[in-house]
């Protein structure tokens, strides 16, 4: 059997070594070596997207890859491709680093300087553990697919700017996937001025901070956080003192949103205005990410600097980012094709429209739930949902219809859906 083997080393000197001693190895075909973290998560995603029967059986992971530590990306690649092997290579072959990879779901550690023979055993262990779980899932050599990683799909909300509407957005994705049948969290990482509490007319003790600490989040740890509202939904609050905000930093951020993941068919984030580390990861790392804005001058170019800003920053592409269009009427000069445009986002098919009227009673009393189904701008958001993949129910569920749609009509494609991998660090003092 041939074993492909893909080295995600930063170092081009190392890179030279590993390549020509993996090409020594029996049976052996390495790819060419891919230098960042960033780099391997899309190839790994490209790979699964065209035939997840490409995907590598080993990784090798370098010390020194980077801008993500190799710790974590060892733990992001564990979490998205589970039957992949990955391998550390490290100067430090100690216990305590050891310890830590196994934690972080390595299947072996090689020490530096690298011998042909530790290099052929741990390869050799990786690839038959990862051919193990694939003949287990029903996955290569089985006509089967490997499945890319564990649970639940994730999609965030974003603002333009403060005002657009996002976090009346959030609430209505995840009010429309909960009525469809999906087991749903609703998550407000708007750390420093979440309302998702006051738009759904709800208070609780514990919020995402009380979870910031924890490296391992249990069932029972998650269900203390989690508020289960009567509309079906989980809600994880931001909390209530906002200086607690940055108790959440992006390796907190990483870990919440796995524990969602993996315990819940849908996660909706509401990720706020403000690109933070916590919500910067939370974008990177999920599978549709949404970037709300009005058709005015002013928000067109804070969406403009919002999606450079993730591009420079390694968190998301422009074109891998859904642009939802909201207060729009036919008479507004900026139409979501030239948004589209501007931006280089994809626009989805369907703007909502500008009838605030509609909202401002539940609005006021905090009671969004009870929106009329009759109310166009729901209509609009709950057809959003289904153009986004989010109404697609658990097999042998049925999908609960779009409010004032046609009987039949389901959900359309999903749109700006990719693979996705850890976020760059954000730098202090600078954009990119």
């Amino acid at each position: 059997m041939t074993t492909r083997i893909l080295p995600a080393v930063g170092d081009p000197d190392a890179a030279r070594v590993i390549v020509t001693l993996l090409s020594q190895l029996p049976s052996a075909e390495p790819a060419a070596p891919v230098a960042d973290s960033t780099t391997l998560l899309d190839t790994l995603a490209r790979l699964a997207a065209d035939s997840l029967d490409e995907l590598p059986e080993v990784v090798l992971v370098h010390e020194r890859i980077g801008p993500v530590p190799a710790l974590e990306l060892i733990r992001e690649v564990a979490l998205r491709f589970p039957a992949v092997g990955v391998v550390l290579v490290s100067s430090d072959a100690g216990p305590g680093l050891f310890s830590a990879a196994m934690d972080s779901g390595a299947r072996g550690l090689i020490g530096l300087p690298l011998s042909y023979e530790e290099l052929a055993a741990r390869v050799q262990a990786a690839a038959q553990w990862s051919v193990g779980v694939r003949r287990h899932l029903g996955g290569r050599g089985a006509g089967g697919d490997v499945p890319t990683g564990p649970g639940g799909r994730v999609v965030t909300v974003a603002g333009a700017k403060g005002g657009v509407g996002t976090t009346f957005t959030a609430v209505q994705f995840a009010l429309a996937a909960a009525a469809s049948g999906r087991r749903t969290a609703l998550v407000d990482l708007d750390l420093q001025a979440g309302d998702v509490g006051s738009y759904l007319d709800v208070q609780f003790r514990r919020s995402v901070a009380d979870l910031a600490g924890i490296q391992d989040i249990s069932a029972r740890v998650l269900q203390d956080a989690v508020y289960e509202d009567r509309t079906g939904l989980a809600l994880l609050l931001a909390p209530a003192e906002g200086e607690r905000g940055e108790e959440v930093d992006e390796r907190a951020a990483r870990h919440i949103v796995g524990a969602l993941r993996a315990r819940y068919e849908l996660v909706v984030i509401d990720c706020g205005t403000q690109v933070t580390g916590a919500n910067a990861a939370a974008v990177e790392t999920a599978d549709v990410a949404v970037l709300v804005t009005t058709p005015d001058v002013v928000a067109v170019r804070a969406a403009k600097r919002m999606v450079r800003m993730w591009e420079r920053l390694q968190v998301r592409k422009p074109e891998d980012t859904a642009m939802v269009v909201n207060r729009w009427s036919k008479h507004t000069e900026i139409q979501p094709a030239l948004i589209e445009k501007i931006t280089k986002t994809r626009a989805t098919r369907t703007p909502v429209p500008a009838a605030f009227k509609e909202l401002q009673a539940v609005v006021d009393a905090g009671r969004v739930q009870d929106l009329d189904n009759r109310s166009t701008v729901k209509q609009a958001l709950w057809a959003l949902a289904g153009e986004l993949g989010l109404l697609s129910a658990p097999d042998g569920a049925t999908t609960a219809p779009v409010p004032g749609s046609a009987p039949g009509t389901g959900p359309g494609a999903a749109v700006a859906v990719r693979g996705s991998g850890p976020v760059a660090r954000l730098r202090r003092g600078r954009e990119g």
